[in-house]
C-alpha cells in the first residue's frame, strides 16, 4: 500500500501528468460538489427549529462545516509544507499556497457565522474566550503565510519561508481542537465525536455531516482550481 502511494505520487510529482490529470477531474469534482451542497441545503430546508434556539439553529450548517475545514485547511497546509521541505516534492508548495486562500476564506466564514449565532445565544457578538480567540488566530496566521508568499520576490526563497510558518504556526490547530477541553469557555464542546455518541439528535446529525461532505468536497474543487492555475502562472513567469 505504501510502496503504491509512493509510485502515485512520483508520477503525479509531474506538473504536466498532475494538470492532465486535474484537468479530467475539474468539472466532475465541481459537478459532485455543486449537487452535494444542493442536496445538503434541501435537507437544512427541512430541519426542524430547536426548542431552545428556533431557526437559529440552522447557522450551525454553514458555521461547523466551515469550521471543520477552517482547521483541515491549515493541515493540508502543514502536510504539504512539510512534503515539499522534506521529500523535495515539486507539487508539496504548489498546494500549500493554492489552499491558503480557501483556508482562509472558511476561517473567516467561520467566524462571522459564529457572531451571528452567538448573538441571540449569549446576547454578544464576540467575547474572548479560547476557542474564539484561537480561531481568530488562525486567521491571522492564513493571512500572515499568504502575506510571506507576497513579500519575496524570490519564489525558491518564499516558498521555504511561508512553509517553516506553516509548520510552525500549526501548533494553533490543536490548541483550536482542544480549546474547549483545556479552558472553561462560553463555546459549547464537541457535539460530533467518533470516540463518543454524538450529542445532536439525528435531525441535525445527518443533515451536518451532508454539509460537511458538500463543504470538504467545495475545498478540494476551489484548491484544485487554485492549483491548476499556480502551475499555469509558474510557467508563464519561466518564459518571459
Amino acid at each position: 500500500m505504501l510502496k503504491a502511494l509512493e509510485n502515485i505520487s512520483a508520477v503525479y510529482a509531474n506538473p504536466t501528468r498532475f494538470m492532465a490529470l486535474a484537468t479530467k477531474l475539474h468539472a466532475p469534482l465541481w459537478g459532485l460538489a455543486a449537487l452535494w451542497l444542493a442536496y445538503g441545503l434541501y435537507r437544512v430546508a427541512y430541519v426542524p427549529d430547536d426548542y431552545q434556539q428556533g431557526a437559529t439553529v440552522k447557522i450551525m450548517f454553514v458555521h461547523v462545516p466551515a469550521a471543520w475545514m477552517a482547521l483541515f485547511g491549515y493541515s493540508f497546509i502543514f502536510v504539504a509544507s512539510v512534503t515539499a521541505l522534506v521529500f523535495r516534492h515539486p507539487l508539496g508548495h504548489v498546494a500549500a499556497r493554492a489552499a491558503a486562500p480557501v483556508g482562509a476564506v472558511f476561517t473567516l466564514i467561520a467566524l462571522v457565522t459564529g457572531s451571528l449565532w452567538g448573538q441571540p445565544m449569549w446576547g454578544t457578538w464576540w467575547v474572548w474566550d479560547a476557542r474564539l480567540t484561537s480561531v481568530l488566530v488562525l486567521f491571522f496566521i492564513y493571512l500572515g503565510y499568504i502575506a510571506l508568499w507576497q513579500a519575496i520576490d524570490e519564489p525558491t526563497r518564499a516558498a521555504r519561508a511561508a512553509a517553516l510558518l506553516a509548520i510552525v504556526g500549526f501548533i494553533n490547530v490543536p490548541i483550536v481542537k482542544f480549546s474547549v477541553d483545556w479552558w472553561n469557555t462560553l463555546h459549547q464542546p464537541a457535539s460530533v465525536s467518533r470516540l463518543a455518541r454524538p450529542a445532536l439528535h439525528a435531525d441535525f446529525l445527518y443533515p451536518l455531516l451532508i454539509m460537511g461532505v458538500g463543504f470538504f468536497l467545495l475545498f478540494l474543487a476551489l484548491t484544485l482550481t487554485r492549483m491548476q492555475m499556480e502551475i499555469l502562472r509558474q510557467k508563464l513567469r519561466r518564459r518571459s
